[in-house]
């Protein structure tokens, strides 16, 4: 069976063929440019899907089917983009535009962060799982919840948006238009804005020189700072590993997966964030001390998630 995956982001189309057991064969990738309009985005996916197969030998007709990882409100059933706002696409009919462009026959399509959960759990650190649920820490935090090999979306298609729960009633806003969500203060996003906070109220912090080293400030920011002994840096650290725990410890207590893989730039900081991070998830699920719990792991795919995910919808 030989299958493409599509990665559509904001930035780049990266599109792959992927083997029977999960390893990508051949990779190609352009710039995004979304600027140009919904139908050039269209026309770039179909044509790196030919591409791919010409590399590999195989004709558009004969591909079993092409998955699409796609940002935003995605429908599966119709094929459509409903809204993506970083590609500026609305109502968009891509799937079948893609299939008329392209020559295959079978294209599917699914949010990139249920894509990449689905990936992480056909092929990388919830693989041999029957109940898994990836978030990611980025921009936002995006996650996806795997049932036996098949993303749960609910009945419109958009469950799984785990950074829109509220955890702080009142709290910070969030660019979804509410306050208190825990993409307000578990993104990557929401860090650098701490960060900054701690910076302005401290002006003495190693921050700044580790602000000045990075030549920005970023999500690792805080992290290097701590670990050189800065109280502010430290405190930004607790701040951040409380909150997302807060939010971990709920997908838990309510989802109860064998596995939760983090994924995102934040998610390798390695034991300055998994241990105290494990250790308050272990005191506050429900369950603790009563038996098994979910197990907390770092994704293993990195950015090829969706592309693996993209071939296994």
């Amino acid at each position: 069976m030989y299958r493409i995956g599509v990665d559509l982001g904001g930035t780049k189309i990266a599109v792959a063929s992927i083997s029977e057991n999960n390893e990508i064969i051949r990779k190609l990738s352009t710039p995004t440019e979304p600027q140009r309009g919904n139908e050039a985005v269209a026309a770039d996916i179909a044509r790196l899907i030919k591409q791919i197969c010409e590399d590999d030998g195989v004709a558009p007709g004969d591909v079993s089917f092409v998955g699409i990882a796609a940002p935003g409100a995605i429908n599966p059933e119709t094929g459509y983009i409903e809204r993506a706002h970083n590609l500026d696409m609305e109502h968009f009919p891509i799937v079948e535009m893609v299939k008329t462009l392209s020559g295959v026959k079978n294209v599917k399509i699914e949010n990139d962060a249920n894509a990449a959960a689905l990936g992480e759990a056909v092929a990388g650190a919830a693989k041999g799982t029957r109940y898994s649920v990836m978030i990611t820490l980025g921009t936002g935090v995006g996650g996806g919840f795997i049932i036996d090999g098949h993303v749960f979306s609910g009945f419109n298609y958009t469950g799984g948006e785990f950074g829109h729960m509220v955890i702080c009633a009142g709290g910070r806003p969030c660019n979804c238009g509410r306050v208190g969500c825990w993409e307000a203060y578990s993104s990557a996003t929401a860090l650098v804005a701490m960060t900054r906070e701690a910076m302005e109220a401290h002006p003495e912090s190693e921050l700044h020189k580790v602000a000045a080293e990075q030549g920005k400030v970023s999500g690792k920011t805080a992290f290097i700072a701590s670990r050189r002994g800065d109280a502010a840096a430290q405190a930004v650290v607790d701040e951040y590993v409380a909150k997302l725990a807060c939010g971990i410890v709920n997908v838990i207590n309510l989802l109860q997966p064998d596995v939760l893989s983090l994924g995102g730039g934040i998610s390798n900081e390695g034991d300055g964030l998994m241990i105290p991070l494990q250790k308050q998830i272990d005191r506050e699920i429900f369950i603790h001390g009563m038996g098994p719990s979910t197990e907390i792991r770092i994704a293993k795919l990195g950015n090829d998630a969706g592309l693996i995910g993209a071939a296994n919808l």
